[in-house]
């Protein structure tokens, strides 16, 4: 299984680890989307991670590559991902063990807290280098979470940033040495959890209410512009 679901406690960690690049394909945003709602009902605090060196180098080319309709097909329920993943219903730690790439740094912005490790690493959107228009969801969630004076840079130029540079564009809020990254997600998602969670997930809602909308109608678009 490319997606590992463990509860222990108060957290749940969603590990992606398919022993390659943690290609996003039908099989893994299935179990990743399965283990959030999972998250949900045990009522956990998340800490959603990779394999060492990658948390996901975006959908899988050998679908893209196939054409539509199921390259469409994938795209829209990454998509789909990403709104049940900013959503979420409670806390989110996303522990960035490496490369976080396109669809990667999607679901690394995600998170409520977002913890990257320190190495010759990459994270960013690299759409528009691969001659794609970035679609309307990542670009709302781009907007939301980066940094104003690195949003364009981000979305529009294809830049990609190191890791402490991506704390600075706002794809990350810290980053640690890699034997460190599970404690410290641990850790952040302990004192999440410790939290009273109505309130947490009440005024989360409220922050994150307009880009939540602003999604909800980007999905629409999105759907619209590749007819599915």
């Amino acid at each position: 299984m490319p997606v590992r679901y463990e509860l222990q406690g108060a957290i749940a960690t969603i590990a992606i680890d398919d022993g390659k690049v943690n290609a996003l394909s039908f099989e893994v945003i299935a179990e990743l989307g399965a283990a959030i709602d999972r998250a949900a009902a045990d009522r956990a605090a998340v800490v959603l991670t990779g394999r060492d060196g990658v948390l996901s180098a975006g959908f899988d080319l050998r679908v893209l590559r196939g054409g539509p309709p199921d390259a469409l097909r994938l795209v829209i329920a990454g998509f789909e991902l990403l709104e049940r993943a900013f959503g979420f219903p409670g806390p989110l730690v996303v522990a960035c063990p490496g490369h976080a790439v396109a669809m990667g740094a999607f679901l690394t912005l995600a998170g409520d807290v977002r913890i990257g490790v320190r190495g010759a690493y990459k994270l960013g959107a690299n759409e528009v280098a691969i001659g794609l228009v970035m679609p309307h969801v990542p670009t709302e969630l781009c907007r939301h979470r980066l940094a104003t004076t690195h949003f364009h840079r981000a979305v529009a130029t294809a830049e990609m940033f190191a890791p402490d540079d991506a704390v600075t564009a706002g794809f990350l809020d810290r980053v640690v040495a890699p034997d460190e990254l599970a404690s410290a997600a641990h850790d952040a998602a302990r004192r999440l959890a410790e939290l009273p969670r109505p309130v947490f997930v009440a005024t989360k809602q409220r922050a994150r209410a307009p880009t939540i909308a602003a999604l909800g109608a980007a999905l629409a678009a999105d759907r619209a512009d590749l007819r599915v």
